[in-house]
């Protein structure tokens, strides 16, 4: 499977550590992500990762940044994309099973990085459930 990721100067340490158990999961990473704390702006990072998904060059996204809030905010602003900002596991698995999250969108500020990979972990092997969602989703986009 291919995954995006994208990440602001929150991230970097996150990223490696999960693009790491991503390629040992046999995953191929399409990277977006700035490599240093030095203050970026997070958009810049994050806009790409919601086109690749968008277009399928990725089958799912990963976005990280300091709160989550506004990578998840950016990469809403495209259609076809529903990012998730997650904080739990639990949050995750409904994220995937009743909204379809094609982008996960971690607070690198207030989670642990083995959190965080728990949390991606539980991203790619949550199905969505469909079903009485389905209709739910279909309401999202504007038209």
């Amino acid at each position: 499977m291919t995954i995006s990721i994208g990440n602001d100067h929150a991230g970097p340490e996150y990223k490696k550590g999960i693009v790491s158990f991503l390629k040992k999961a046999g995953h191929t990473i399409i990277n977006h992500g700035t490599e240093t704390s030095e203050s970026v702006d997070y958009a810049d990072f994050i806009h790409p990762v919601a086109k690749d998904v968008s277009e399928g060059k990725a089958s799912f996204g990963i976005i990280i940044c300091g709160s989550g809030n506004g990578a998840a905010m950016t990469a809403n602003k495209h259609q076809k994309i529903r990012a998730a900002l997650c904080w739990s596991d639990e949050i995750v698995h409904l994220a995937r099973e009743h909204n379809d999250a094609n982008i996960l969108s971690l607070p690198a500020r207030f989670i642990s990085l083995p959190q965080a990979i728990k949390m991606v972990e539980t991203f790619l092997n949550t199905s969505f459930e469909g079903g009485r969602h389905q209709k739910r989703i279909n309401k999202i986009p504007c038209t």
